[in-house]
């Protein structure tokens, strides 16, 4: 009876018509694994896998974007890309005066903002394409989003901590950042992915932080630069770039914020519908730009959100950004602008937390980079109050 039962009844996936899960007795006459209820039963937002960088300490990459989507209703399946004890921080190029010893006098060095060492593993291009052919296997395959932000920083060709024994005062702020994890070969299998996962559901929402560099420097291969402008792009629904990389992809300055809507037009033009420019920093403002392109021979609809900036350095904020976008642009998929919104206003409650924490404990906040206190803001991912506001563009 109990035979007939499992073999007469497969179970239908509500959230792909087209499969049927159907569980078995094994050869020893034992009962299979229950059926998968994200699939069976999925939740109302989505399925999201999310193949980013994991840290064991701290909040980078999918540390710092599976439980802010958890918390926002979506079943995540994270891969991780990089697995190290800790971020890998972050070189800057600093330039001061040695004004006890030779005044007026100015010399430069490299200081690492955050740990001075780390250790972990990388994941190959072949071993990120086993792990798909696993999902495979077991019907695992239908997802609603797919989200990327791949490369995690490493201390590469300079590792070690340069000191300044007369403190001295700091007079350029982050210049450069060292090393990279990244490469052609491992963008190219994320790409049989996003090919993979639409031949099972064709509506599949592809989100990717083009995680190239910052502050006018690169921390991936050059030739990286160009399959991401070449193949990643057009393949993306929504693209979540900062200043340097929008600058990359499009090949055009940005020094206006008319040259940033011109970039989010240029990328409009290749593939994604939604475009957001998550830091632009035109003289003393910091702002974000977001277009959405909802039909395609119309112009899209864009604006700004004006954003204060903080006097620290964070990690994991870029991940956190984009992770929220997907979630509130998914639940506002018409309204890019509330969903902008939604999420600058969470991302800048968890930073003034942060600090808050930092201060709290006796620590200077500007003189390191910060761990995002991402457990203790989680009222503040879960239900933001939109205090920054977008101005739309004519």
């Amino acid at each position: 009876m109990l035979h007939s039962l499992l073999f007469s009844s497969p179970n239908y996936s509500k959230s792909n018509p087209n499969l049927f899960i159907c569980r078995s007795l094994s050869s020893d006459g034992s009962i299979m694994a229950p059926p998968i209820l994200s699939l069976a039963l999925p939740s109302e937002t989505g399925r999201v896998l999310s193949i980013q960088s994991h840290t064991v300490q701290g909040y980078v990459g999918n540390k710092s974007a599976v439980f802010p989507l958890q918390l926002l209703g979506f079943d995540v399946d994270p891969i991780n890309s990089v697995q190290f004890s800790n971020h890998t921080g972050k070189l800057v190029y600093v330039m001061f005066c040695l004004e006890i010893q030779r005044p007026n006098t100015r010399c430069k060095f490299f200081y690492q903002i955050g740990y001075p060492t780390y250790k972990g593993q990388v994941l190959n291009g072949q071993q990120l394409w086993d792990l798909l052919e696993g999902l495979k296997a077991n019907d695992l395959l239908y997802y609603t989003h797919l989200l990327t932000g791949i490369p995690e920083l490493g201390v590469g060709a300079i590792d070690y901590l340069v000191k300044n024994p007369f403190r001295p005062r700091l007079q350029a702020l982050p210049l450069l950042n060292g090393g990279y994890i990244g490469s052609v070969s491992f963008l190219d299998t994320v790409l049989q992915v996003v090919d993979k996962l639409r031949s099972v559901n064709p509506k599949l929402t592809y989100v990717c932080d083009p995680v190239m560099g910052d502050e006018g420097k690169l921390y991936v291969p050059q030739d990286l630069v160009a399959v991401y402008r070449e193949k990643v792009v057009p393949v993306a629904s929504m693209l979540t770039p900062n200043q340097f990389e929008a600058e990359q992809l499009t090949g055009l300055r940005i020094t206006s914020e008319r040259d940033g809507l011109e970039a989010c037009n240029i990328l409009h033009a290749v593939g994604p519908s939604k475009v957001v420019i998550t830091s632009l920093h035109i003289g003393e403002v910091l702002f974000l730009i977001g277009s959405h392109k909802k039909v395609k021979d119309q112009p899209p609809e864009q604006f700004k959100i004006v954003i204060p900036k903080i006097p620290a350095y964070f990690t994991g904020t870029g991940d956190l950004m984009t992770a929220l976008l997907l979630g509130w642009s998914n639940k506002y998929p018409d309204d890019l602008d509330k969903a902008s919104e939604l999420a600058v206003s969470s991302l800048q409650a968890v930073l003034n937390r942060t600090i808050k924490d930092y201060n709290s404990a006796g620590y200077d906040p500007q003189s390191s980079s910060l761990e995002i206190r991402l457990i203790q803001s989680q009222d503040f991912i879960r239900n933001p109050q939109a205090d920054y506001k977008a101005e739309r563009y004519n």
